[in-house]
């Protein structure tokens, strides 16, 4: 009735979308991050990137599924299945993983479900299940995109980002999404760093002239047809008119794994405890949150434990020694990625997001399929996004770049030119197995 008289609230005016249900909205949903320990909360107002879609125009449809607590409770979970609300399965296989967290969002966008969603990453909830979906996802730099009122992991690392079926679409989501909040503080670095427009990067030729790191290890990968999709897209990329640089990020990375878990360790212990003080129906702290999950056992942990959110309470407050140190140690990778890029005068570095879907295991737990290029820019709090780049016996595998911090411009604009000369995508069919 609005378009029809002539009133346009914004760029996503009556778009249907669906967001991730970690995230605050003060209406009739629920904000569960997927646990019956929080199956009665409702938020007392939006979240920041709430407001500013709803700003925007947009319609919020509904709230999807997810690992439960975003991933972070056990060693052996499967993604996408949570206590609330069981297990989200891949639009292509159904078997098979959509992975996570944010699976749900993955899945809405790539089923035809909304016409696009929001999820949000730590380390790879975003880009994961995008590359598992056959869809894009846009981690953006931690700082670009408000965390007031989203439940979560880690201050350092957490961010919501845009899961579309193009880029075109995660540019226009992310322009609704960006904006600084006085109530998280970190997005007062990105003042002056948000772009006016983001669909303004959009350009077919992007890659003319580009210099593009290419991640070596996925090289040399164990799944040979992974290997084989890989180096042609690299092939794809040189037909583009980009300069192909050999690069071993991974290599120098890859170490600070360690060091990157025990940050978030502590800092799920402290930013949960603060966000769950605030619950009017539910647990009140992490501690309550434990004695609730061990006293459901029979709904909550029958499939895997809480393992992760057992070694987070144990642990002490962030002025902690091994915190800094840890700290330190993981954000290092900013520094790791701004030489290679600055040595080797490089536009972005790609890599593939991760391999393909491996099955549904209720009883081991999720596999890891390789190829897995979510650690280097999560750590440094780096853009991130990746783009369908064919598929595995119907398995999407997708394709990533990353730059350097608020460098979302970029990224978009390269993927883009990808996207538009390959259109890798395909519609997913509901298989019931391979």
């Amino acid at each position: 009735k609005e378009r029809k008289a002539g009133k346009l609230r914004g760029s996503l005016h009556g778009i249907p979308i669906m967001i991730k249900d970690n995230i605050d909205t003060a209406d009739k949903m629920h904000t569960t991050a997927g646990s019956l320990a929080l199956e009665n909360h409702i938020a007392a107002k939006d979240a920041f990137v709430v407001s500013q879609l709803r700003k925007s125009g947009a319609i919020i449809l509904a709230k999807t599924n997810l690992s439960e607590w975003a991933n972070f409770r056990s060693t052996r979970s499967s993604s996408g299945w949570s206590s609330r609300g069981g297990q989200t399965r891949n639009p292509y296989v159904i078997n098979r993983s959509p992975c996570g967290s944010s699976a749900g969002s993955a899945v809405a966008v790539s089923a035809n479900l909304c016409a696009v969603a929001v999820g949000t990453e730590t380390d790879g909830s975003v880009v994961a299940p995008a590359s598992f979906c056959g869809i894009v996802g846009l981690k953006p730099t931690v700082g670009l995109v408000s965390r007031s009122g989203i439940i979560p992991i880690s201050a350092t690392q957490d961010t919501a980002g845009p899961m579309t079926r193009t880029v075109a679409d995660a540019a226009i989501l992310l322009n609704a999404m960006v904006g600084v909040d006085a109530a998280d503080t970190v997005t007062l670095n990105a003042k002056d760093k948000i772009a006016k427009d983001y669909t303004a990067f959009l350009n077919k030729d992007a890659l003319k002239g580009k210099r593009i790191g290419v991640e070596q290890s996925f090289l040399r990968g164990r799944q040979e047809e992974v290997v084989a999709l890989y180096q042609r897209e690299i092939d794809q990329l040189k037909k583009l008119g980009a300069t192909i640089v050999p690069v071993e990020l991974v290599k120098e990375t890859g170490p600070l794994g360690e060091a990157e878990f025990q940050v978030l360790l502590y800092e799920f212990k402290d930013g949960l405890n603060k966000y769950l003080s605030t619950v009017k129906n539910g647990v009140k702290s992490m501690t309550e949150l434990i004695e609730y999950n061990k006293k459901h056992a029979d709904k909550v942990l029958k499939y895997f434990k809480q393992e992760l959110v057992e070694m987070s309470n144990a642990k002490g407050d962030l002025k902690s020694s091994e915190y800094q140190q840890a700290l330190a140690k993981s954000t290092s990778a900013r520094a790791i990625i701004d030489r290679v890029l600055k040595e080797n005068q490089l536009d972005a570095i790609v890599g593939t997001s991760y391999g393909p879907a491996h099955c549904i295991d209720w009883v081991n737990g999720d596999q890891d399929p390789g190829f897995y290029f979510c650690p280097p820019a999560a750590m440094a709090g780096y853009p991130h996004i990746t783009v369908p780049m064919g598929n595995i016996h119907g398995l999407p595998v997708g394709l990533s770049f990353i730059a350097s911090g608020y460098q979302e411009g970029t990224i978009i604009g390269l993927a883009y030119a990808y996207e538009q000369s390959t259109k890798h995508r395909t519609i997913p069919r509901f298989k019931r197995s391979i």
